[in-house]
């Protein structure tokens, strides 16, 4: 296989000294086989892999970062194509829109925006890739106020399956444009976005933390408090055991703990009164602050390198009281679990489906997300932590939600949207890409 003559960026192949390290996902865990690595450098690039790929019988996995990479499943006869060095990042402050190549990861962008007093709806990571974050949905910290990422795309360039680039938007290949928001990249690949932005700065965000132990009576208060909290406040209720690392904060470093977490995008007066009843349990750690909005990517204590981590995650359509002891006793104190994190994240406001019109996945039909993670050095590792997860999804499967939330699930699964989202999905891969030359970590079949 040799296109470097169309090729600005690298074609990388098993037999380079750098193989190992060109195949590698930011998820360490996962073992990356492709027959090629191509690092494109520019839209053009990306043309010359695809087309490449018709004529050699191959298909081609566009990856950012790898955060989402186990779904993929085997790259057998696929081009894995690198989208990193894509990094265009451009803020127009009049029109409020941004637009970044594939490559560009969250911190680049909410940098950025902040000098012109501006938000994007980032994820909780810095370092999550923005191109796969929003083609899966996108759930920031500001969901419950202003909903999906994927809803605020206004236009992308895209390399379709014949390795043409076009410009998708309300106007040009609506249909594409309707499934890249929220649909995944099933039928194209993105390789610039643009989005909208948003006046913003400065929240009142932070953590309280409790011993472990105490689990029972902070969760079932933060699930009476969600309750009655305005649009404006995105929480979570978290379980975390916490390995000995330098990275982490000298109170939690080792510790098995009970956190709250959340963003409220309210006066500090107003905030304060809303924590009141929380911070009457007599947390050992208050973080609540100020904080500026290109600094809450620090506040979930995401690894800012890549690690080796297994995870997966479902959405739940209520939380009652017997949904809440479930989880508690499936990730309480008294279980040695080999899960760093199990997360209930409060969904609802903007994100219920239609309140905030967009794409494919215009919302998500639930009241709460849950996720765990491990890290997972070995293979060993990797079974315990998935034995665990499938624990806990059959535990809480009374309360499951009826479709799935892409970013979410690690673990390639059929259902995430409701049936007629899925067949219009499907007429859309068969427009657009036939033969399935694009192999997206959450598929979509091609309607037959």
């Amino acid at each position: 296989m040799d296109f470097t003559g169309d090729l600005h960026g690298r074609l990388v192949l098993p037999h380079d000294p750098d193989w190992h390290t060109a195949r590698m996902a930011w998820q360490l865990a996962v073992d990356q086989r492709p027959a090629a690595v191509v690092h494109a450098a520019t839209a053009q690039d990306v043309c010359a892999t695809v087309l490449a790929a018709q004529q050699l019988g191959l298909r081609v996995a566009p990856q950012g970062t790898g955060h989402n990479a186990a779904p993929l499943g085997s790259l057998h006869r696929t081009i894995l194509l690198r989208t990193d060095r894509l990094g265009e990042v451009s803020i127009d402050p009049l029109t409020r829109i941004a637009r970044v190549g594939a490559g560009v990861r969250w911190a680049q962008v909410t940098d950025e925006a902040s000098k012109y007093g501006l938000m994007a709806l980032a994820g909780s990571a810095a370092d999550v890739g923005v191109v796969g974050y929003t083609l899966g949905g996108g759930v920031s910290w500001f969901a419950r106020s202003h909903g999906l990422a994927s809803n605020q795309v206004v236009a992308a360039d895209v390399v379709l399956a014949d390795g043409t680039l076009v410009r998708v938007d309300a106007d040009n290949h609506p249909e594409l444009f309707w499934a890249l928001r929220g649909g995944g990249g099933v039928a194209g690949i993105v390789t610039a976005l643009e989005f909208r932005l948003f006046p913003k700065t400065e929240v009142q965000a932070g953590m309280l933390a409790w011993p472990l132990e105490q689990a029972a009576t902070v969760l079932t208060a933060w699930r009476r408090w969600v309750d009655d909290v305005p649009d404006a406040v995105t929480s979570l209720g978290r379980m975390l055991r916490l390995p000995p690392l330098p990275d982490l904060p000298e109170p939690l470093r080792g510790r098995s703990l009970v956190a709250i977490e959340a963003v409220c995008d309210l006066p500090a007066p107003q905030a304060d009164a809303l924590l009141a009843p929380l911070r009457d349990l007599g947390p050992f750690l208050d973080t609540f602050a100020p904080t500026a909005v290109s600094d809450l990517h620090l506040l979930h204590m995401d690894p800012p390198y890549p690690v080796p981590a297994a995870g997966d995650g479902l959405l739940l359509s209520g939380l009652p009281s017997g949904a809440l002891a479930a989880f508690l006793g499936m990730t309480g104190a008294g279980r040695d679990l080999p899960l760093l994190s199990v997360e209930l994240r409060h969904l609802g406001g903007a994100l219920r489906p239609g309140a905030v019109p967009g794409g494919a996945v215009d919302g998500l039909d639930a009241e709460f997300a849950m996720f765990g993670v491990g890290i997972t050095p070995d293979a060993t590792s990797v079974a315990a932590v998935h034995e665990v997860l499938d624990e806990l999804r059959e535990a809480m499967g009374p309360w499951e939600a009826a479709t799935g939330y892409r970013n979410f699930a690690e673990r390639s699964r059929g259902r995430f949207d409701p049936a007629e989202v899925t067949e219009r999905l499907r007429a859309v891969k068969r427009a657009y890409d036939p033969h399935d030359l694009i192999h997206a970590n959450h598929p979509v079949a091609p309607e037959r």
